[in-house]
């Protein structure tokens, strides 16, 4: 007898697609589109059943949270605000899928979204925080220190790494009659109140604040395109919850008109950037510190955004507006008079997600859906 018959044979191994622990882990490996996972649970009853498990389904968003698709965003058209996706088939997402729970002919304005929440502020004095995939709303009171009639304000809402069932508002504004004080507080859900309030004086040569941009997070502070007579940044760093302000790079930005030639960015190093359009050209410019701990912007590149888009910058009656950036994935959307355009900054790749140009705002909804499960 060899010693291969002496041995005791064991059974073979069950193939990986037989082994469910081993079909999840590549299941959750699926790229994070809307289409993903119900074309993977239409392969059989089984692989239904793993790709419909809540549990699952919570780690496959969690696994994709840093690189949540551009499902599409929400346009802001006179006293009407609509989901519009930028996708296309079978990625694409209906436009009633994400209803807006806001009666048409309300005033409202919207300030953004993160993390798979849309903020919306309300006449009332309300802050509206409404999950689009599940239609929970929180409705929020804003601290009468900030002066909604008289004062301009702003908020970014946010949910810290690996919790999906809690969130924080960071809300912003003026606290003076000359706006140039600026205040912040937090909301946490958790606690169900607001924070202390943290100030900080503008300089004294900006003269006022009138309005805010919708707001960019980098890293762990939030920054704010703050827009007088002239431009600044405003930083708020969750960490040391604490407020400062940031000069704009370049002393002939000041004599630039329009909120829609300049736009807070994201950079391809994960630092924060500032991008300037004057008519057909695009600066993107780079905060960096020196080894004395001074900061100062560099001009990080120009992009000629006539020959990228190929737009006829003679015949065009007017330059590209920057309708909003989406963080995540590094994409500023631009309208021009031929329609509305998505632009990877990082690696210029660009494309026509919109024939029409007839909105005022566009914010980004940047969240892993799975669409159908």
């Amino acid at each position: 007898m060899s010693s291969d018959e002496g041995e005791k044979t064991s059974s073979p191994a069950a193939p990986p697609l037989e082994d469910d622990d081993l079909l999840s882990e590549i299941l959750l490996r699926l790229p994070p589109q809307p289409s993903s996972l119900p074309r993977a649970s239409a392969v059989s009853k089984r692989w239904r059943s793993l790709a419909s498990d809540p549990r699952f389904c919570s780690r496959f968003r969690s696994h994709h949270r840093r690189n949540p698709p551009l499902l599409g965003g929400f346009v802001k058209y006179f006293d009407d605000i609509y989901f519009s996706s930028t996708l296309d088939a079978p990625n694409r997402v209906p436009r009633e899928r994400f209803s807006v729970p806001i009666h048409a002919g309300d005033r409202f304005r919207p300030l953004g979204c993160r993390h798979g929440l849309a903020l919306i502020l309300s006449p009332k004095n309300q802050l509206l925080v409404w999950d689009p995939i599940t239609g929970d709303q929180h409705r929020l009171d804003v601290p009468p220190v900030f002066d909604t009639e008289n004062n301009w304000i702003s908020a970014a809402v946010l949910r810290r790494a690996g919790d999906i069932q809690h969130f924080q508002v960071v809300l912003v504004g003026n606290s003076d009659m000359h706006h140039q004080k600026v205040v912040a507080s937090v909301y946490s859900s958790e606690t169900g109140v607001w924070g202390n309030l943290i100030t900080v004086q503008l300089p004294p040569d900006y003269p006022s604040v009138k309005q805010y941009r919708p707001a960019v997070m980098v890293g762990d502070s939030l920054y704010w395109l703050v827009a007088g007579d002239i431009y600044g940044i405003l930083e708020f760093d969750l960490d040391r919850q604490s407020l400062s302000f940031i000069p704009v790079p370049g002393e002939e930005i000041r004599w630039w008109e329009g909120l829609g030639v300049i736009s807070v960015i994201l950079l391809e190093d994960g630092g924060l950037g500032f991008l300037i359009l004057s008519k057909f050209t695009a600066q993107l410019w780079k905060r960096k510190m020196n080894c004395d701990g001074v900061n100062s912007w560099l001009l990080e590149r120009t992009i000629a955004l006539d020959k990228l888009l190929s737009i006829n910058s003679q015949r065009a009656a007017s330059r590209p507006f920057i309708l909003g950036f989406a963080e995540n994935n590094n994409v500023v959307l631009l309208r021009t008079l031929t329609g509305v355009f998505t632009v990877q900054l990082e690696s210029l790749q660009f494309k026509k997600v919109f024939d029409y140009n007839d909105c005022h705002g566009f914010y980004p909804f940047e969240v892993v859906y799975t669409a159908g499960i």
